[in-house]
């Protein structure tokens, strides 16, 4: 059975992943286009094994079932086939990526009209209509291409104060970690006094033997880097390069959780930006903090950007969203995540404060508590998901002597105890995983619940 995660379909190719399963789901696609009255699709491909090819597998099942497509210019990330669909007149985008999953994988991801995630309503719609019958291989048509990078970074360019950018010698380290973002950031700032320096810039579909995954293990080499060359900062971003993650200018991981403090409180103090935010489940209780302090509404959604693109969909007024991954969304530009417009936000941040990452992140802490966060990921076990089910049912009143406030079950099973910190386990939409999260105002503590998760799922 093919189905979508919290953001596409991801599979093992040769195994599930293959141009038969890819047909299918093109159809199935196709199918659900037609019925609605929407013709015109952009399909865009990342540089992973084999992805121009199952992307013009299909294009031509596109072209077959008789929609106006057309094929991304050259390998792209997943940002600018959102950008391409909400801005160059299109209706609908398929982009083939299986974005910071192990290199085995490949995915499809489908992007509504809006420029963002298709909903949970169009994709369990595509999923019913997938034919498990024979396959018939669709005929092979001649490719029609969509310039999208020049447009793109044209957009972006309109978005951010370059002149801010051009007031001070500034030195970046960008990992694109072998992804499509390759580049990127430098041609964007090529007339600014923000110098970028690449590494892991090639196509590499093996990504250097890890996963192309912005976290703290697979960054040694750009904390390194940062360190060696003396920059303000590092930023790397995932295969399909819509999520972020940074390194501060003494070399330091910054986890992902301050990165969307820092992107809130952007565009609250600097951008004057008022209207409703919203975060998963997964994501810092400073967002809390901070909302209330500037008075504007925080809401709380399942993980998966799917999720919060539902709510954008349904207000116009949020202004912000975002995810404990490394992905957040500004709906003025796209209900999308893009790795690197939240970069050029960040970059306007540390100038306007003409402040260090460190000090910027000390700032908030003296203002709103200090955070610190931790993950781990268990190689699933389906005796855990039933035992996340079981704590719902009945949840611990005390967790390593510490008193639970609250239990939230929107997605797995959350404990906010009584200083904000918290615990949450959840089975992942993507890989079969269950992860454990944590939040508190000390590293020891973050620990601490840590390892009280692992005994719970015992």
């Amino acid at each position: 059975m093919i189905k979508f995660g919290t953001d596409g379909w991801r599979a093992v190719i040769g195994e599930a992943f293959t141009y038969d399963n890819v047909v299918r789901v093109a159809r199935a696609h196709a199918s659900l286009l037609k019925e609605r009255g929407i013709n015109k699709v952009l399909v865009g491909y990342d540089w992973r094994f084999m992805s121009e090819h199952f992307a013009k597998r299909v294009y031509d099942t596109f072209k077959e079932e008789g929609l106006e497509v057309k094929l991304v210019g050259s390998a792209c990330t997943t940002p600018m086939v959102s950008f391409g669909v909400k801005y160059l007149g299109y209706e609908n985008g398929v982009m083939i990526t299986a974005s910071h999953n192990p290199p085995i994988y490949n995915g499809y991801k489908i992007k509504e009209s809006f420029g963002g995630s298709a909903t949970p309503e169009f994709v369990k719609e595509v999923e019913r209509r997938i034919d498990y019958g024979e396959v018939k291989p669709p005929r092979e048509f001649e490719a029609e291409y969509q310039e999208v990078r020049k447009h793109y970074v044209e957009k972006l360019r309109s978005l951010i104060n370059l002149d801010l950018l051009r007031e001070r010698e500034f030195l970046v380290v960008h990992d694109s970690m072998h992804g499509t973002t390759s580049g990127l950031l430098e041609y964007i700032l090529r007339d600014t006094k923000v110098s970028v320096v690449n590494i892991r810039k090639n196509r590499d579909p093996l990504f250097g033997g890890n996963p192309p995954e912005p976290i703290e293990r697979y960054m040694e080499i750009t904390k390194e880097k940062v360190r060696a060359l003396k920059a303000g900062l590092g930023v790397a971003n995932d295969g399909d390069g819509d999520r972020i993650a940074l390194v501060d200018e003494k070399g330091n991981y910054v986890n992902t959780q301050l990165i969307y403090v820092i992107l809130l409180l952007h565009l609250l103090k600097h951008k004057g930006k008022r209207g409703a935010v919203v975060k998963t489940v997964s994501t810092s209780y400073l967002a809390d903090r901070i909302c209330k302090a500037f008075g504007v509404e925080l809401m709380e959604v399942p993980v998966g950007f799917k999720n919060i693109n539902e709510v954008i969909l349904k207000r116009r007024d949020v202004i912000f969203g975002g995810e404990e991954s490394g992905g957040y969304g500004i709906p003025e530009y796209l209900p999308e995540r893009d790795g690197i417009f939240s970069a050029l936000n960040i970059l306007e941040y540390i100038f306007l404060e003409e402040k260090s990452l460190s000090e910027v992140i000390e700032e908030i802490f003296k203002e709103f508590g200090e955070a610190y966060y931790g993950r781990v990921d268990l190689k699933v076990e389906e005796k855990a998901k039933e035992k996340i089910n079981e704590l719902k049912k009945e949840p611990p009143q005390v967790i390593k002597n510490y008193k639970v406030r609250e239990v939230k079950t929107i997605d797995g099973v959350k404990f906010v105890l009584e200083d904000d910190s918290w615990l949450l386990m959840r089975p992942s939409g993507t890989e079969p995983l269950v992860r454990i999260y944590a939040e508190a105002p000390s590293r020891e503590k973050v620990s601490e619940l840590l390892e009280a998760g692992k005994e719970l799922l015992k």
